[in-house]
């Protein structure tokens, strides 16, 4: 007897867990679809801060490799620029170098006045003179327009026609030389 009023006391006790559930909370299927619908909600929020977040990423190493194209596309249209100056006043430093060698001493001081103040602008925008004569012929600085033979060792340069020019580390004209062939 003992057994059976434990038994309906677990049964009671049971049934009355079932009843204090049921009066407080959402039934399971109801409870389960608004589960579905809050993880399908977190899943579509996940989504799309992902795809935001990709999207935000990409957009700022666009604009990181727009900025370094834009800096270095204005740097090529300055050195452009200032390379085209280079090439036209040349011809007038090699004039003005011609001038200096005339006999008349007031023109010649006033051509060489003339010659320091284009080489202190040519040193302003960093163009300087290629060094040529008594060094060994360079194919890139130099262009060797005579072969002459001569007391000096094969291959150096031992006359200067028309200086050759670079600005920073580019040529923008090269040297004519006369290179010697040595002693024949």
């Amino acid at each position: 007897m003992e057994e059976k009023n434990l038994e309906q006391e677990g049964l009671n006790s049971n049934s009355s867990a079932k009843n204090e559930s049921a009066q407080g909370e959402i039934p399971a299927s109801e409870a389960a679809l608004q589960e579905a619908d809050l993880a399908r909600e977190l899943e579509e929020l996940q989504q799309k801060y992902s795809e935001l977040s990709d999207r935000c990423l990409r957009l700022a190493a666009d604009f990181e490799n727009y900025k370094k194209r834009v800096a270095r596309d204005q740097e090529m249209r300055i050195n452009a620029a200032v390379e085209a100056f280079a090439g036209d006043i040349l011809e007038v430093a090699d004039n003005l170098e011609r001038a200096t060698t005339a006999e008349d001493e007031n023109l010649r001081e006033g051509l060489e006045q003339i010659r320091k103040l284009l080489m202190a602008i040519f040193k302003n925008h960093e163009i300087a003179p290629i060094e040529s004569l008594h060094e060994r012929f360079d194919p890139e600085l130099q262009e060797a327009i005579a072969y002459i033979p001569s007391e000096h060792d094969e291959g150096i340069v031992i006359d200067e026609l028309i200086r050759g020019y670079r600005m920073k580390d580019k040529v923008i004209r090269c040297a004519k030389v006369a290179v010697s062939r040595g002693n024949d």
